[in-house]
């Protein structure tokens, strides 16, 4: 049995969309990995970041929080709060300061 040109080809172009998405999720998967995410319990969260928490968010209900470690070691918290309905995600500094 003889493969032609158009028999690779065709297989070539049946195989390369499964390949994309692998590589796809691959880089997805590192992605994630660059970054940890570790559950803080509010009333351990640093004095700073309370203080700011009982100041401009007084009304809001501290759902959960997370420390977050990037991939360069920087660190922040994640901050999920709640009032009535309305849901928000803070992330701040350990010193209370608002980051992007």
């Amino acid at each position: 049995m003889r493969i032609t040109p158009i028999a690779i080809a065709l297989l070539l172009a049946a195989v390369t969309p499964d390949a994309e998405a692998f590589v796809q999720s691959s880089t997805n998967a590192t992605v994630i990995a660059e970054q940890s995410k570790v559950a803080v319990r509010p009333e351990d969260l640093p004095e700073a970041v309370k203080s700011t928490l009982s100041g401009s968010y007084a009304e809001w209900k501290v759902t959960s929080a997370y420390l977050v470690t990037r991939d360069d070691n920087s660190q922040y918290y994640e901050i999920n709060i709640k009032r009535s309905e309305e849901t928000s995600t803070l992330n701040l500094d350990k010193y209370g300061k608002k980051i992007d």
